[in-house]
């Protein structure tokens, strides 16, 4: 293949003329970053280090260069992060970063599988299942196969997801998967071999495709197809991707595939803030990605705006354990603050105390308690925490609730639309027609194999299969499906027709309907931000909205909630005090963790990310007696913390009031002794 090297525009501006004045409102580091143009670069971004300001100038300043907006793609994890850092940039310089392309890796792939999608065996309007309901295909073919009847115990359908989808983004074989992480059900690996493979086959027949499926037929494609692979890639002249430590394996190969043409990669991130394993991410990605980008430059970004002098000193302290990592060191040219604290309570019922009492503390002296963090390594840590704030009436939120597309009454409804955008939808079939009264799981499968042979699948009233006495309701769903099929009514308006026939078995099925319905209000006016049915098919499956009405009751007016979460949800989060509670070890670290050293290195990050996430006052506690099932025992204070110098985390110890005095007096003595020494 011959090359032709373009010249550089000569018109192009020079940094002295750039409207933004980056060298006066940035450090030298992020400077570095924001003007470095062709090739690979790696910007490993400390906590609190500026790292989303970073990847905006860059943006602004690549635009602001005269690089085609439309031939930047910006990769983050979430849509709502390009979308704010897209916003930003166009603050920053104007409207021409709007026209950047941004969003999750899913995302960009979809994007590109509806355009190719006849290449690679799928229709254009095929639709993307969520996890629930991959589950729900599992489930029905785990019944299909009998391995239900089994004599020994067959994993349940949640298993059976995480091992094929852990085997696509580790690429690794289902064999590796099940030897290593669910090594009780190696007697079944033909089974769940065989399972797999009808998995596929049920989504290919069916034209839908789950999350994992978007990644790895893109990668099929463009590794397959040159022509693609040249199209996709060369309008990508400039490709950024965001929390890089994230990343999985497959994830990795994508990159590369969507930089293949101009290799101009920066991939933003932090090693020390890899924390989600459990999701496929690989560490070894950011390790390893100056070897996989030739001549890659490393900038490292170590100047911190958010937490204390004392604070960074302590996270510092703790990430040297670290066996496998860039060698940096967070800094700030902030003195002030008291050093974190680590409370030793005599139980957990102690520990709760302390907190809520703390709380009320800050909270006096002016914090907001939306200000303050209580963060945890599992969801049941919190518990006893729970009742303690409860009874003091302190409000609180605790982070990690369901869905909004995944409560059930909002995928009844999403139902309706998927069969209209695919009709080879089994599952989505399958839930509206089990919502009628009198049709169980045999009855709608044999209405699903019917409806597919029919050239007009919405005509269901034309079938014998269902009795005289429920033909009314059937007829009923084929006249609200043909309506909205033949209509070509706006989407809200469509999805408004649905709702009013729903509302009558939300009644039925839920005994707290009237929330749910007021969710069915709020997603009608939802609908109305889209044009057509698949792209908001598309957007709710890609990227959830988070609160649904059924985990928020209607509460009286009152201050902003204290925040409870996992260590996990709270990455990226910042907060002015923060409290890392059941800090034991066989907590943190995991039980689970401690005989492997690449385990106990995420377990060690994820103390790291607690406590970068505190700005001004960090307490970090444990029990020193559990109460378990199995009775009470002395636990052990996490290995992390336990011989840190008291220099830089200050131990406190909890005493009951009416010790008080006692102490008062003690300290009186003593200080009254040493005075007559100095005397």
């Amino acid at each position: 293949m011959k090359k032709f090297i373009l010249q550089k525009d000569q018109s192009s501006p020079k940094p002295e003329d750039f409207k933004i004045p980056y060298k006066e409102v940035l450090n030298e580091r992020q400077y570095e970053a924001v003007m470095f143009n062709g090739g690979s670069a790696l910007v490993i971004a400390g906590a609190g280090t500026g790292k989303t300001r970073t990847l905006v100038y860059r943006v602004a300043r690549l635009v602001e260069s005269g690089v085609d907006p439309s031939r930047i793609l910006l990769l983050t994890f979430t849509r709502r992060a390009s979308r704010e850092m897209l916003t930003r940039a166009s603050k920053l310089l104007d409207e021409r970063c709007t026209k950047v392309r941004g969003g999750t890796f899913h995302f960009y792939c979809s994007q590109i599988l509806h355009k190719y999608a006849g290449l690679i065996g799928f229709p254009e309007n095929f639709t993307i299942i969520d996890a629930s309901d991959a589950m729900e295909i599992i489930q029905m073919l785990r019944a299909e196969l009998k391995f239900n009847k089994l004599q020994k115990r067959f994993p349940r359908k949640n298993t059976l997801y995480s091992m094929i989808s852990t085997s696509i983004n580790k690429q690794m074989s289902l064999h590796e998967v099940v030897d290593q992480e669910y090594s009780q059900f190696l007697n079944h690996l033909d089974r769940i071999e065989k399972l797999s493979e009808e998995y596929h086959k049920y989504k290919v027949a069916n034209n839908v495709m789950d999350f994992d499926d978007l990644l790895i037929n893109t990668r099929d494609l463009l590794q397959e197809n040159e022509e693609v692979r040249y199209k996709v890639s060369y309008r990508n002249q400039y490709l950024m991707v965001d929390e890089y430590q994230d990343t999985n394996a497959l994830q990795s190969e994508l990159i590369r595939l969507f930089s293949a043409t101009h290799h101009n990669v920066m991939a933003v991130g932090d090693d020390a803030q890899s924390i989600y394993s459990f999701r496929g991410a690989d560490h070894e990605n950011i390790m390893q990605f100056p070897n996989q980008f030739s001549d890659t430059k490393i900038i490292k970004l170590e100047e911190n705006y958010r937490s204390t002098k004392r604070i960074l000193n302590l996270t510092n302290k703790v990430l040297e354990r670290a066996s496998k990592k860039y060698d940096k060191r967070l800094f700030t040219q902030n003195d002030i603050g008291e050093l974190p604290a680590l409370i030793k309570a005599p139980d957990e019922r102690d520990q709760s105390r302390f907190i809520s009492q703390m709380i009320l503390q800050l909270r006096e002296q002016g914090h907001e308690l939306s200000d303050i963090a209580v963060l945890f390594r599992n969801g049941r840590d919190s518990f006893d925490l729970e009742i303690e704030l409860n009874q003091k009436k302190i409000p609180f939120i605790k982070y990690g609730g369901q869905k909004f597309s995944e409560a059930a009454h909002i995928k009844d409804v999403l139902s309706y639309i998927r069969v209209l955008v695919n009709p080879q939808d089994t599952i989505a079939w399958n839930r509206i027609l089990t919502l009628l009264e009198g049709i169980g799981p045999k009855t709608a499968t044999d209405l699903i194999d019917w409806l597919k042979t029919q050239d007009n699948p919405y005509e269901i009233g034309a079938s014998d299969l269902v009795s005289e006495r429920y033909l009314q309701q059937i007829h009923a769903l084929s006249s609200l499906l043909q309506d909205l099929k033949k209509n070509d009514y706006p989407v809200s308006k469509g999805v408004e027709h649905i709702v009013t026939y729903y509302k009558s078995f939300c009644e039925n099925k839920f005994d707290d309907y009237p929330k749910r319905l007021k969710d069915l209000e709020a997603f009608i006016g939802i609908s109305e931000n889209y044009s057509t049915f698949r792209k908001m098919l598309e957007d709710l499956a890609l990227d959830p909205i988070e609160a649904t009405a059924i985990d928020t009751e209607a509460s009286k007016r009152d201050e902003s909630p204290l925040i409870l979460s996992t260590i996990h949800s709270a990455k990226g989060l910042e907060w002015k005090s923060v409290f890392i509670i059941q800090c034991l070890d066989g907590v943190i670290p995991s039980g689970y963790s401690i005989k492997n050293e690449e385990e106990l290195d995420e377990e060690l990050r994820l103390l790291y990310v607690a406590c970068t996430r505190a700005k001004s006052n960090l307490y970090i506690s444990y029990p020193v007696i559990q109460n378990t099932s199995y009775g009470e025992y002395f636990s052990n204070p996490s290995r992390f913390i336990n011989d840190i110098e008291e220099n830089l985390l200050e131990p406190w110890v909890l005493v009951e009031e009416s010790e008080t005095d006692v102490l008062d007096g003690a300290e009186e003595k003593q200080a009254l002794e040493e005075h007559k020494d100095q005397e």
